[in-house]
Order: structure tokens, then sequence, then C-alpha cells
């Protein structure tokens, strides 16, 4: 097939997919393979289809090993209670005041999200302090919004989501992507305590102009924690072993800081160690994997199936001939820089499509594109991931209707308050990260 031919084919696979996942008609992990394969099958890549998905699949097996034991590792420590304690002192030190309620909000979310899991994340926050915002009269749309800025700036994390789908798509490894994001996602972390303080003061204000205040003695009855919401398991270590839960995980993230293993060997040998301190018999071993057994293989399942379709992109060509089209569509002045277009384009594309589209079907075009102007495969990723606190308001994420029904609040309402302040939230991600030289602001080539 000529290249006109291969470019059209691969667009049209592209277009497929997103089409196909955005009415759902089909999952992710089925499109993911079925789309690319009839695609290969239709350019005439009969004979290497099998090879070049098991190349696909062998490149992204590090990255699927690291999820599968880093969400095993957290769903370890969340059942053994090792975010309790924090949840406990939060709520403490909250008090009646709503700035410190809406500032503890957002602190506790981001703890909480280190899990990876927005769901786990919401349930979490909204338990411990809804009932804090109800008592003092402040509107649980604060929480609902602190609390999303939260998740859409941890969710930045490898075992998050997005980071592994960008790393996966570009066949760069995760930590190359994550690590250096480090200091864009503190930024970001404390843009969401900023915005929870302006919040939190304005909250107090009008309590004060509607003639409300702080209701006396708000802060002196103890509130439920998640735990004793139902939002975490029974049975929580306590004494030596959770003494033991926080230094291996204090020591396990410093080991992710400083590289000193491969994230995969990492979480291996954490949620190893995490299982026997914890589940020492075999029946609770077993028990806790059947427990988290569902997420696990969503997850896992969704990256191999991921490495088919990166497989057959990059076999056939389809990849290329895209890019090359791309290029020739850059005009001269644009292309250099490409990263930070990247990040400023991921804010509408994640929005309006998946992250499965968007990383799996859009990003690689925009990297062929990018290394034609010197911008490396791992900086388009970096610039890829600013658009996730924006993302968390679309409508195709399931967890956002979790999220304002636990709140109670409406789902309109929600994208109203908080859009401005995710669209911040992104902005302080990617100037961070072009501050600090890890989205570079243009590339070293030019195209000959």
């Amino acid at each position: 097939m000529d290249a006109a031919g291969l470019t059209l084919l691969a667009y049209g696979m592209v277009v497929t997919f997103m089409a196909l996942i955005m009415t759902r008609r089909l999952s992710p992990l089925t499109a993911l393979v079925l789309v690319p394969v009839a695609f290969a099958l239709a350019a005439g890549f009969r004979a290497e289809l099998g090879p070049m998905m098991l190349e696909g699949i062998g490149k992204l097996a590090p990255t699927g090993v690291m999820l599968l034991f880093a969400i095993l590792y957290f769903a370890i420590m969340i059942d053994a209670g090792l975010f309790e304690p924090f949840v406990a002192r939060v709520v403490r030190l909250a008090g009646g005041d709503p700035v410190r309620v809406a500032v503890g909000s957002a602190a506790l979310a981001l703890l909480v999200s280190l899990d990876g899991d927005g769901s786990t994340t919401y349930m979490i926050t909204t338990a411990a302090m809804l009932p804090l915002y109800r008592r003092l009269g402040m509107r649980p749309l604060v929480l609902a919004c602190v609390t999303m800025l939260a998740s859409g700036v941890m969710n930045l994390l490898p075992w998050g989501g997005p980071t592994a789908r960008a790393a996966s798509a570009l066949g760069v490894p995760v930590d190359a992507v994550f690590v250096p994001m480090i200091p864009a996602m503190a930024a970001g972390a404390v843009w969401v305590l900023v915005v929870a303080w302006r919040l939190g003061v304005a909250e107090r204000r009008r309590l004060v102009d509607e003639g409300e205040g702080t209701p006396e003695g708000a802060g002196d009855e103890p509130v439920a924690s998640s735990a004793q919401e139902g939002c975490a398991a029974d049975g929580f270590a306590v004494g030596w072993r959770a003494a033991a839960n926080v230094a291996l995980t204090a020591l396990l993230l410093a080991a992710l800081v400083a590289a000193v293993l491969p994230l995969p060997v990492l979480f291996l040998l954490g949620f190893a160690v995490a299982m026997v301190l914890n589940h020492p018999s075999l029946p609770a071993q077993k028990a806790l994997l059947q427990r988290h057994a569902g997420n696990v293989l969503a997850v896992v399942g969704l990256i191999f199936a991921a490495g088919a379709f990166v497989g057959i992109l990059s076999g056939t060509k389809m990849v290329d001939a895209m890019a090359n089209s791309v290029v020739a569509l850059v005009p001269p002045a644009l292309g250099p820089y490409l990263a930070p277009v990247t990040g400023l384009l991921s804010v509408p594309f994640t929005f309006f499509i998946s992250n499965d589209a968007f990383y799996f079907g859009v990003l690689p075009v925009l990297a062929k594109a990018g290394a034609a102007y010197g911008v490396t495969a791992e900086a388009m990723a970096r610039a890829s991931l600013v658009g996730q606190p924006v993302h968390l308001l679309s409508p195709l994420v399931p967890s956002t209707f979790l999220l304002v029904g636990l709140a109670g609040v409406e789902f309109d309402a929600h994208q109203r308050k908080t859009l401005g302040w995710a669209l911040g939230a992104a902005l302080v991600l990617l100037l961070m990260a072009l501050l600090v030289g890890v989205v570079p602001w243009r590339g070293t080539l030019t195209p000959g």
C-alpha cells in the first residue's frame, strides 16, 4: 500500500477507535484489540500481525507489572488503615473554621489520592469531611471542588492511569515520564491548597454575611472518620505493624524518587513485604487478592491490550504516515513549540474524548511530529499529562458522578464551580514543567 493509502487508513483507524469508545459501542479494552487488527488486515498485514502484537505487548509488560503490584500495594495499605490517623487529625484540626475545613479537605484528598484511585479518594474524603460541611453550613460544592482538584493533580501518579497510558502509547519507560514531573505535581498540589484557602475564606465571609457565623462549639463534637462511615476495611493495623506500614511506604516512595530500582521491581518487592507484614496467613492473602482482583484486572488488561494496539500502529508504519502528514501541515513557526502546544491541546482533548482515545489515538501522532523538531517522546508524554485536572470534569469520567452523588450536588453546578480552578491547575502544571525544563519550550531541530 502506498503512503497516501496508508495515511488514509491510519486516520480511519484512529477515528473509528475514538468513535467506538466515545459512543460506548465497544469498551476501551476490546476496541484496543479489535480496531487495529481489523485495519491491519485491511491493509494486508496478515502474516506480520502476530509478531507485531507480541512485540508491542512485550514492550508494555514492565508497565503492566508495575500497575499490578502498585494497585495491590496501596489496596493493602488502605485496608490496613494507613491513612486513618491523618484523617482523624485533619478532622480534629479543622474544628469549626471554614478555612481550615476547606484546606483540610484538600490536604486529605491529596494524601488519599496516593493510591491512584479517584473513587477511593472521593469516598474517604467526603465521608470524613461532609459532616463538618453540613454542620457549619458550608456548601458541599466547595468539598467537591477541592477534592476533584486534588485528584486531578495526583492522577499523574504512574498507577493513576494517564502516565502509564502516555508511556505505553509512546513506548517509553513510565519512570522517565513521571519522576521529572514531580516538581510540577508539587506546584499543582500547592495550587490546590491555595484554591482551598480562597474558597474557605469566601465561605467564611458568606456565612458571616448571612448571619450564620461559625456555630458555637461546632468543632468540639467528634466527626466520623472514613472508617466509621464504612469506606475503609475493618481490622486496621495497630502497634508495631502500623509503624512498619508507615516506614515501608516512606521507604518505597523515597526509593521511587531516587530511582534506586525500576518501578516494577520496587512495587513487586513492596507488595511482597506488605502482604507478609499485614496478611501473614495464606487464607488472608487469598482473600485480599480476591477482593481486589477486579480493579487489578481492569487496569492491567487495558495495558496489555494497549500493547497490541501500539505494536500494530508501529509495525504497520501507520503512526509514521500520520506523523508525516501532521508535520506537513504544521507551520514552520509553530513546529518547534509542539511540546507546549501538546500541553495546551491536552486540556480540550481529554475533556471531550476519553483518556484512551487521546493517549492511544492522538498523542502518538503529535509525538511523531514533535520528533521531527527534536522533541523527545518523553517530553511529549509529560506535556500530554497537564490536562488531567480538567479531564476529571468530563461527563466521560464515571467517578465524577460518584463524587457529585456523595457530596449531594448537581453535576452542572460542580462543573461551573470547578472549571476555572481546574484550568488554573493545568496551567500551573504546564508552566512549572516548562520552568524546570522537563517539557521544553522549543525543539532543537529543523526538519530537512
